[in-house]
C-alpha cells in the first residue's frame, strides 16, 4: 500500500507491464482508475482477455474507472462533451487552462470511496504519460499532477500508482528527460525495460532491470538492483538470468 512504481522503457515497448498490472489489480479486487493515453479501449480489452479479464465487466460492476484519452481529446477539440455539463479531464488542451487540474480531480473522484464499495484499495494506472508533454503540457504541470495523485491516492487513500513513462538517454526532448529523471527519484520502485543494445534476438525481447529504492524510505540505505532478460510469449513473459535464455542452453 503507499507505493508508487515507475515502469520505464529504452529502445523497446515496455506495454506489456501495464497490461500485467491491469490484470493483476483487477484480478486483486481493487478499484481501479485507468488513464489510458496510448491505445484505444478495445486494444486494452483484448490484451486483457488473453490474461483472463473482462474489462467491459470490470467496467459495468464499477470496478474500473477509464478515461479514454484519444476518444477525449476528438471529442474536446470538435467540441462534444462526454457527458454535459462536465470538463473534460483533458481541459488543458483547449488553451483555457495550462494546469492538468482537470485530470486531477478526474483521479480523486473516481477513486474516493463511495458508500457500499467493497474493493481492496484504489490504484492509479496511466499509459503512458510522455503523452501528456506532446500534448502540450508543461512538465511542471506534469511532475505538479503526479505529486498531488501521490498525496491523493498513495497517502491519503493509502492505495497505488503504476506510471508508464518512456524514455531514450540519447534524446534531445529535453522536457520527457526532466520528467522521467524525476520521476525515478520519487519512485518507491523502477521496472525498466530496455531493448538488447546487440539489436533483435527471437529468443531475448529485452532487458528489465529491477530497482527497489531503499534509499528512499531510509537514509544511508542502499538501492536494491535486479537485472533480468525476458521473452515475451502469447500469455505471458518469461524472465531468466543474462546468459540464460532457451538460445544459449
Amino acid at each position: 500500500q503507499g507505493q508508487f512504481t515507475l515502469l520505464r522503457d529504452t529502445r523497446t515497448d515496455g506495454s506489456f507491464l501495464v497490461h500485467h498490472f491491469l490484470s493483476f489489480y483487477l484480478r486483486a479486487g481493487c478499484k481501479v482508475c485507468f488513464v489510458a493515453l496510448l491505445q484505444s479501449f478495445s486494444h486494452y480489452s483484448i490484451v486483457a482477455q488473453k490474461l483472463g479479464v473482462s474489462l467491459a465487466a470490470a467496467k459495468e460492476r464499477g470496478q474500473l474507472v477509464f478515461l479514454e484519452g484519444l476518444k477525449s481529446c476528438l471529442d474536446l477539440l470538435f467540441g462534444e462533451e462526454e457527458q454535459p455539463g462536465q470538463p473534460s479531464p483533458l481541459q488543458f488542451l483547449s488553451g483555457s487552462c495550462r494546469d492538468l487540474r482537470a485530470l486531477f480531480d478526474f483521479v480523486r473522484v473516481s477513486l474516493t470511496p463511495a458508500d457500499g464499495d467493497s474493493w481492496k484499495g484504489p490504484v492509479l494506472l496511466v499509459d503512458d504519460l510522455s503523452v501528456l508533454l506532446s500534448l502540450g503540457a508543461a512538465p511542471v504541470a506534469v511532475l505538479d499532477f503526479i505529486h498531488y495523485c501521490r498525496v491523493s491516492v498513495c497517502c491519503q487513500l493509502k492505495g497505488n500508482i503504476v506510471v508508464l513513462v518512456h524514455s531514450n538517454e540519447d534524446s534531445e526532448d529535453e522536457e520527457n528527460e526532466l520528467v522521467v529523471n524525476s520521476l525515478c527519484h520519487h519512485s518507491d520502485l523502477i521496472l525498466w525495460a530496455e531493448g538488447l543494445a546487440t539489436g533483435f534476438c527471437k529468443d531475448v525481447h529485452g532487458q528489465m532491470k529491477i530497482i527497489k529504492r531503499l534509499s528512499l524510505r531510509q537514509a544511508g540505505e542502499q538501492d536494491v538492483v535486479q537485472i533480468y532478460q525476458y521473452k515475451i510469449q502469447d500469455r505471458n513473459v518469461t524472465f531468466f538470468a543474462p546468459g540464460l535464455s532457451a538460445a544459449v542452453l
